[in-house]
């Protein structure tokens, strides 16, 4: 703990006015704990989505190409010009990357609550990760048990709450059951735990028969998948079981949040006690707090009375409160 080098290496993107994303690895001074702050030799960080939105961006990664020397890389990659008029506010700024991490605290503060985080193995949440070396506030970390390595307390943070923020959205809205896709991820996994636990009503949408496999050996109840030539009449079945009226979508791009939307707006006439022409007035909403599908979004009709097009969410002080601690959770919505 005594050998800190005087400089570390940062992980940094810059997105120039040129339209080039550039990757690069900057050596910056070691910063130095103050009273209630510890130093962190970082050992462990995963990718999140959010990650890679400030990492690479939309940036055309097909034509990248390396510079550089072997010890300092350099990657860069062509990001459209409509985008970069877009992202103003971030360019020619190399920026530090990753939302959290876990390491061994190898310098730590006076006050007593650093001083006891000396040596401990600690999960991190602060941005700035992707680095050999980070000092954070000991309110930013959590001492993980000694038998858990920094790389299985590497994601503490960012899916666990993401996870945890969906059904307290659903019941802060007045929804009673809810839906997610890309559901097999390491983030539908938690979920699935949680809404077991919680007895809430999940519906999983999936792609593979081996995704289906995995949620229905964590107890999953409802789990269709996009992949199957009844996809669309098993989701309604689904929703008309579950009456899931909310759902959160980590795809985006194409046509699947618009197709949950006409799913949900078909099992609501299913249970209708009367016909409306105008379509069913009951509230569906999908959250879009992920871009796996880098395409438009796009909304068919068939969705109900009164929608409105997808947005940038602008949460209620009440949704915010659950969103605040996530920073992967709700990028845009539909609602209807």
């Amino acid at each position: 703990m005594t050998d800190i080098p005087s400089t570390t290496i940062q992980l940094r993107s810059e997105l120039k006015s040129s339209g080039d994303l550039e990757l690069s690895l900057a050596e910056i001074k070691t910063p130095q704990p103050g009273p209630d702050e510890v130093l962190v030799r970082v050992e462990a960080t995963p990718i999140n989505p959010s990650d890679l939105g400030l990492l690479v961006g939309p940036a055309d990664l097909s034509g990248a190409k390396q510079s550089g020397s072997a010890d300092r890389p350099v990657i860069s990659a062509k990001v459209p010009e409509v985008i970069v008029r877009a992202m103003k506010a971030r360019l020619d700024q190399s920026l530090p990357v990753g939302n959290e991490g876990a390491g061994v605290v190898v310098k730590a503060g006076d006050s007593p609550a650093a001083q006891a985080l000396l040596g401990k193995t600690v999960a991190m949440l602060g941005g700035d990760m992707y680095a050999t070396y980070r000092c954070l506030n000991v309110q930013q970390c959590m001492e993980l048990p000694d038998n858990v390595s920094p790389r299985e307390g590497a994601s503490c943070f960012v899916n666990p709450l993401t996870a945890l923020s969906m059904p307290e959205t659903m019941r802060m809205e007045g929804h009673t059951a809810l839906v997610h896709t890309a559901a097999a991820s390491n983030l539908g996994q938690m979920l699935n735990k949680i809404c077991l636990a919680d007895g809430v009503e999940l519906v999983n949408i999936v792609r593979k028969p081996e995704q289906e496999k995995i949620l229905k050996d964590l107890g999953a109840k409802h789990i269709v998948s996009t992949s199957s030539d009844s996809f669309m009449e098993d989701l309604i079945k689904a929703l008309a079981a579950t009456n899931a009226t909310i759902a959160f979508d980590a795809i985006g791009g194409g046509d699947l949040a618009g197709k949950i939307l006409v799913a949900m707006e078909a099992a609501a006439n299913m249970n209708a006690k009367e016909y409306s022409r105008y379509g069913s007035a009951t509230h569906k909403q999908v959250y879009i707090y992920g871009r796996l599908d880098m395409a438009p979004t796009v909304l068919p009709p068939g969705v109900g009375m009164a929608w409105a097009p997808a947005a940038t969410c602008s949460p209620t002080s009440s949704r915010r409160s659950a969103m605040k601690a996530a920073p992967d959770c709700a990028s845009a919505c539909w609602t209807s």
